[in-house]
């Protein structure tokens, strides 16, 4: 069954409403740095989405796809736009993959011959 994500995100943004209580200063922290990615504003709105849903894709956090897709689209990113970014995030993933490989086989070069 597909996880209903409207009710993921906004439970999701009600924890995380209640942990910005607890610890407001991590808070500010995390905001700090979100908007100082977007101060520059060298990348329209809609780009910096379609980014953070590759990078969502890439480090697997639901919570980030949840809450990216929506301002994404609320930005005019159409599921192509977003199909063309998530095609992005699969071609490093498999990068990354090839990547690190080369270095399992590296360290096994490394190891003493018998």
């Amino acid at each position: 069954m597909m996880q209903d994500w409207n009710l993921y995100r906004d439970a999701l943004l009600a924890r995380v409403g209640e942990y910005a209580q607890i610890t407001p200063d991590v808070m500010r922290g995390l905001m700090t740095i979100d908007g100082a990615a977007a101060k520059t504003g060298k990348l329209e709105p809609k780009m910096h989405e379609l980014i953070a849903l590759a990078v969502a894709v890439t480090t697997r956090c639901d919570g980030c796809i949840a809450v990216h897709v929506k301002k994404a689209v609320e930005h005019g990113a159409t599921v192509e736009e977003i199909s063309e970014a998530l095609g992005v995030a699969i071609a490093l993933n498999a990068g990354a993959a090839l990547t690190y490989s080369a270095r399992v086989l590296d360290a096994h070069a490394a190891l003493p011959k018998a």
